[in-house]
């Protein structure tokens, strides 16, 4: 038998909660504990279990010491692992791979943080990510969950959010002393290409795709260099960049719709909870 003692995993979830909020107080609203028994729970693993001071207490403030971080990553593997168990034993259902289609842009905004939530919650699910256009994507039958930008009047699935396209260019490009002014736009058959040419030309302002790319982060350092105009959706423009707009003889851009699609020839537990994930991370 082992000599040494076990750690129950609520005192680690406790002691990790202390290492992230920065304090015993704040640690006990996440972990729904008093700090008086936090307390308690941390003496008992510093004196009795580690043996080692695990903290420098600084007023209300509390940090880790040398010995305190080495437990923070153990901690952090234990809880990952005794989560990957329950996952594994109590929902054998949620094991598997969920494919979802996005363009490029919502995949670089939205979906670190999605997935990232969802990967914690269920650790065990495999998420295929297929970056096209959303004209693409519409055409594609294979994909579980898809995400697309749609004009209004042809919304189809559920509404995640509504955002207007915004110009933008560099701080100090001015679009007026260009003519015709270059764009940088994803390619042909994007709709917020189209929705930009079209608003263009219905001013008759003189305009030339210099720059396309199926990649976000190609076009916005294309712009970020001072080469080009794109519009994108408003929540996507970096900061380094400014949004333009009629003060730059610009016309306004409409609102575009994301829609989420669900194929209901594969819809499952698992498509359900990814779904989930996605209509709040959209919010």
């Amino acid at each position: 038998m082992s000599q040494y003692q076990s750690i129950d995993s609520e005192v680690l979830r406790t002691f990790v909660a202390i290492a992230e909020q920065g304090g015993f107080t704040r640690a006990g609203e996440v972990v729904n504990r008093t700090q008086s028994a936090v307390s308690m729970q941390m003496k008992r693993l510093e004196e009795d279990i580690i043996q080692r001071q695990l903290f420098e207490r600084d007023g209300r403030q509390v940090r880790l010491t040398a010995e305190g971080q080495v437990l923070l990553g153990y901690a952090r593997r234990i809880l990952k692992l005794h989560g990957e168990v329950f996952n594994t034993l109590r929902m054998p259902h949620m094991v598997g791979v969920v494919r979802i289609g996005t363009p490029d842009d919502y995949a670089m905004r939205f979906l670190p943080g999605i997935l990232s939530s969802f990967a914690q919650a269920y650790p065990l699910i495999q998420v295929e990510v297929h970056c096209e256009t959303s004209k693409q994507l519409m055409m594609r039958q294979d994909l579980d969950l898809t995400i697309v930008t749609r004009e209004p009047g042809y919304e189809v699935g559920q509404l995640l959010r509504q955002e207007r396209l915004v110009w933008a260019a560099a701080q100090g490009f001015c679009p007026h002393e260009q003519r015709p002014m270059p764009l940088a736009m994803f390619n042909s058959d994007c709709f917020c290409r189209s929705w930009a040419c079209n608003a263009l030309e219905a001013l008759g302002l003189e305009y030339r795709i210099a720059y396309t790319s199926p990649s976000l982060a190609a076009i916005f350092a294309i712009v970020s260099a001072g080469l080009a105009v794109t519009a994108q959706l408003q929540s996507l423009v970096t900061a380094n960049l400014r949004i333009l707009g009629e003060n730059e003889g610009l016309p306004q851009l409409p609102v575009a719709n994301v829609m989420l699609l669900r194929n209901a020839q594969t819809q499952s537990p698992m498509t359900d909870s990814l779904a989930d994930y996605i209509i709040e991370g959209f919010k």
